[in-house]
């Protein structure tokens, strides 16, 4: 019974693509217009990089990030939204523990960035981007997903928290800080000194470096287990508040 509730919320959240098609279209395009107009902009800042690094193979990444940060957080809104419309006091009165809950929650936001990364994949190969390989793409995807996980519970943990739509702001700018204050652009020799203080230890800029593999350099252990790592503790944390949250509610 647990496994028929996750699927039915997370197949619930990706039917709102279809129905409401208007809603998703920001966190598609907002992506893809980033990766555009910053490759037209600082396309030859490889020269920054020695010339050994192609620069729009460098920033797809970010865009992905991105793309899953705004399906993190659009998972929250909808349940802000869902909060208000009395919909989700529903739910609650339901036999599903709040885990259940949670998960199917979680679940969709992660199956949910799949849809904007496709396309910013697309983009990205149709203005140059180098093929990342098998492994590098399905690395990419996964941690794209498990980005958007920890991004769809820090959401749900501020639509628990105001129960309103306008808390949206908030769910979104801490996740695209946490890509910004990050290797975002640059490598981290390059970076001022107070920015690699704050990426050393930001979780989202060894995602970001993880999913930044097969485009940049070869897939590698090293890099690999710590963005896994990252992304497991930051889904672990914010989802424990989150569960913690979704159990007060109601009381």
């Amino acid at each position: 019974m647990n496994l028929r509730v996750i699927r039915v919320l997370a197949v619930k959240a990706l039917n709102e693509i279809l129905r409401v098609p208007g809603g998703a279209i920001p966190g598609i395009l907002a992506p893809a217009i980033f990766l555009i107009g910053i490759n037209a902009v600082f396309g030859q800042a490889a020269t920054l990089f020695g010339g050994d690094i192609d620069f729009t193979n460098w920033v797809l990444p970010v865009s992905l990030m991105q793309a899953a940060g705004f399906g993190g957080a659009a998972t929250g809104v909808n349940l802000a939204r869902d909060i208000e419309q009395g919909w989700f006091d529903r739910l609650l009165l339901g036999p599903a523990p709040r885990w259940v809950l949670l998960a199917g929650l979680v679940g969709s936001a992660s199956l949910r960035a799949l849809f904007p990364s496709t396309f910013v994949l697309v983009i990205g190969f149709a203005i140059g981007v180098d093929w990342p390989g098998l492994d590098g793409l399905a690395l990419a995807y996964l941690l794209v997903m498990g980005f958007a996980a920890a991004a769809a519970c820090w959401a749900i943990i501020l639509a628990l928290r105001f129960k309103t739509q306008q808390a949206a702001p908030l769910m979104q700018v801490v996740v695209f800080a946490s890509v910004l204050f990050s290797t975002a652009y640059a490598p981290e020799r390059l970076l001022a000194d107070w920015l690699r203080v704050i990426a050393d230890f930001n979780p989202s800029r060894y995602i970001l470096e993880g999913v930044r593999q097969g485009f940049v350099l070869d897939v590698r252990w090293a890099e690999t287990w710590h963005a896994g790592l990252a992304a497991a503790g930051l889904i672990l944390v914010l989802g424990g508040l989150a569960l913690r949250s979704m159990r007060r509610v109601g009381g």
